[in-house]
């Protein structure tokens, strides 16, 4: 973690908020600026909650700002990251892009830095960890839009069913708690290990920091992906959970997570690892849930995985300071936390986070307020992240396939995203 003015009150942070960044003129030599700004939907109803908030932020900010207009467009998380690509390739990038990935724009040159547009209240209020995580070459591109983090989610009802008195702090605890749900209940899934090939490289990476390593790569900053805790975690899980058929009837590696949240709010679950929108959906469907941080092999881990999505402001229109009071105006706690309480997410600044704790509205959130200061993010920074993510995705599932090695599957994912990281 570097740099981080942790001391940053919200107080403070609200003052920098509308700052106007000194030395931060516009190229465009007009009278008015319009900004193009491409953003995800995440309302995964198909309502029009991401389209409201937007429409509150435009009018709020061009308010505020004469001179400089607001043009949204939402896409689809199908489709954001694609259509980014598009606009960027075809020379017509947008100004503001919110969507899944920033490093591969950074890569070439084609972002501003935060520091370029942010005033410094506003840079040093994000959480360290999706601070770290938004930085290329050590320099931050990405700015963290929303997070969130895991926690390991169990049935109240089947536990108790189960005769387990207390939620499982260690793996061994885990593997006997599936294991007298297996045998005690009738419940399908006694652990849900969906290691197919929806969102495998999360659910692996929660396994990996349990075992106390770093995850995917080691502190030089290169891939790790077979190091011997890291084969040493999946052969556990191939071992204590798979082969003794804890992890119900679909095999890991075709159990997406789409899948295991749904069938957790049938009741189908014992345990699994989850997030605060599958904390709501089990609620809404009568399921009493309890959530607890994920175990790790000899306790709790020293740390969790985060996740973020990202907005980044792009150069090629030249309108740096335009782009910069858009986006000290965006991190003030208001915006912050309205889009997070909206979304069932996590606010990304040290002063929303303190003030979504402190209220009584939002304490189901609480473990996962906690857990994210001291989280770990996959490594987005790289710019080959993407595509070792993906073979993660398609692969991982085989390690604790029936007949399968560990060490030679983990192996295989290592020696690609080696040649990955280095072009050849």
């Amino acid at each position: 973690m570097h740099r981080h003015l942790l001391g940053v009150t919200a107080a403070t942070a609200a003052l920098g908020m509308t700052a106007t960044l000194s030395g931060c003129g516009s190229s465009s030599g007009s009278s008015e600026v319009t900004l193009r700004l491409i953003a995800a939907d995440y309302d995964v109803d198909g309502g029009q909650s991401s389209k409201d908030y937007w429409a509150g932020i435009k009018t709020e900010f061009e308010a505020l700002n004469p001179g400089v207009k607001l043009q949204v467009q939402i896409e689809s998380w199908n489709d954001v990251d694609r259509k980014v690509a598009e606009m960027v390739e075809a020379g017509k990038a947008p100004d503001i892009a919110q969507i899944g990935a920033y490093a591969d724009y950074a890569a070439d040159g084609k972002l501003y830095a935060a520091e370029d547009l942010l005033s410094i209240p506003v840079q040093s209020n994000f959480l360290p960890p999706l601070t770290d995580a938004g930085e290329h070459r050590r320099v931050q591109y990405g700015l963290p839009f929303v997070a969130s983090t895991r926690l390991l989610f169990y049935n109240k009802k089947l536990f108790e069913e189960a005769g387990i008195s207390r939620p499982p702090t260690t793996w061994a605890e885990l593997r006997d708690s599936a294991r007298q749900l297996k045998e005690k209940t009738d419940v399908e899934y006694p652990f849900a290990l969906p290691l197919g090939p929806e969102e495998a490289q999360a659910e692996t990476m929660m396994w990996l920091l349990g075992n106390g390593t770093e995850g995917y790569v080691g502190s030089s900053g290169s891939y790790v992906i077979a190091s011997e805790q890291n084969i040493d975690t999946f052969e556990w899980l191939k071992t204590n959970l798979v082969e003794k058929e804890l992890t119900g009837p679909v095999a890991p590696g075709k159990l997406n997570r789409k899948e295991a949240f749904a069938a957790f709010t049938r009741g189908e679950v014992g345990m699994l690892n989850g997030h605060p929108s599958l904390m709501h959906s089990a609620e809404k469907a009568g399921i009493e849930l309890g959530k607890v941080p994920m175990p790790g092999r000899a306790g709790r881990p020293k740390a969790t995985m985060g996740v973020a999505d990202w907005i980044m402001g792009f150069k090629q229109n030249g309108n740096r300071a335009e782009i910069g009071k858009f986006m000290n105006f965006l991190f003030n706690d208001k915006n912050v936390l309205d889009f997070a309480a909206e979304n069932d997410l996590l606010p990304v600044t040290i002063s929303a986070s303190a003030t979504m704790k402190d209220d009584p509205e939002h304490q189901d959130l609480k473990e996962f307020l906690d857990a994210l200061p001291t989280s770990m993010l996959p490594p987005v920074g790289k710019t080959s992240w993407a595509s070792v993510s993906e073979d993660i995705k398609q692969h991982i599932g085989e390690a604790v396939a029936p007949g399968a090695e560990p060490r030679a599957v983990l192996g295989g994912i290592a020696q690609r995203a080696v040649s990955k990281e280095t072009g050849e």
